[in-house]
C-alpha cells in the first residue's frame, strides 16, 4: 500500500493518469531539466512514472507525486529513493523536482521536510543524503534549509552522467540525531 504524506499545503501521493501530461511537460522544459543530462521524451517521462508508481506500490514509499492541497494541482515529485548502485554514496536519498510555476513558494522545502521526517520516523533511517550537480544552487539551498550539511570530501564525479559540468556532484547529509527541531 502506498503511503501518502500530508503537509500544511501539500499532498505527497501515488501517481495518477492525470499527472502524465504535466510531468511530461516538466521533463521537456529546459529550465526544469537544467541540471540533468537532457530532456525526456513523452515515452521516457511516462516510463519514469511507471517505475515510480511500481516502487511506491512495492515499498510503500519512493518518489511521490506532489499536489497542492488547496487546488489539487500536480506540481512535481518529491520523496526518498535508495541511492543508485553505480554511485560512490550509499543509503537513501531525498529529492524533489517541481514545475517552474511552483518555484519560489517553499514547496520543495516543505515536501523535502515531509519526506525526511517519514524516512526517520517510519523507515528508521540513520541518515538521509541528497545529491545534486555542483551548479544546482537552488537545490543546495533547500538541502541547507532541511538541516543537511555538505562535506566536500563526499563530492564525486557521477559515472552515470556524461563528462561535463553536470558530472561533478555534491552530497549533503542529515543524520537522525542532527536534524533540527
Amino acid at each position: 500500500m502506498t503511503t501518502e504524506l500530508l503537509t500544511e499545503r501539500l499532498l505527497l501521493r501515488g501517481w495518477q493518469e492525470s499527472d502524465l501530461a504535466p510531468w511530461a511537460a516538466m521533463n521537456a522544459d529546459p529550465q526544469v531539466r537544467e541540471h540533468f543530462p537532457g530532456l525526456l521524451s513523452r515515452a521516457e517521462s511516462d516510463a519514469s512514472v511507471a517505475r515510480f508508481q511500481a516502487d511506491l506500490e512495492r515499498r510503500g514509499w519512493g518518489w511521490w507525486a506532489v499536489e497542492v492541497r488547496a487546488s489539487g494541482e500536480f506540481i512535481g515529485f518529491a520523496g526518498l529513493d535508495p541511492v543508485e548502485e553505480e554511485l560512490p554514496v550509499e543509503g537513501v536519498e531525498v529529492g524533489w523536482r517541481l514545475a517552474r510555476s511552483a518555484w519560489g513558494y517553499g514547496f520543495a522545502t516543505e515536501a523535502g521536510r515531509a519526506a525526511v521526517e517519514f524516512g526517520f520516523a517510519s523507515l528508521d533511517l540513520p541518515e538521509i543524503v541528497a545529491i545534486t550537480p555542483v551548479g544546482n544552487v537552488r537545490s543546495q539551498a533547500v538541502m541547507r534549509r532541511l538541516g543537511m550539511t555538505h562535506d566536500p570530501a563526499d563530492d564525486f564525479e557521477d559515472p552515470t552522467v556524461p563528462p561535463g559540468p553536470l558530472r561533478h556532484s555534491v552530497v549533503h547529509r542529515l543524520r537522525r540525531g542532527d536534524r533540527p527541531g
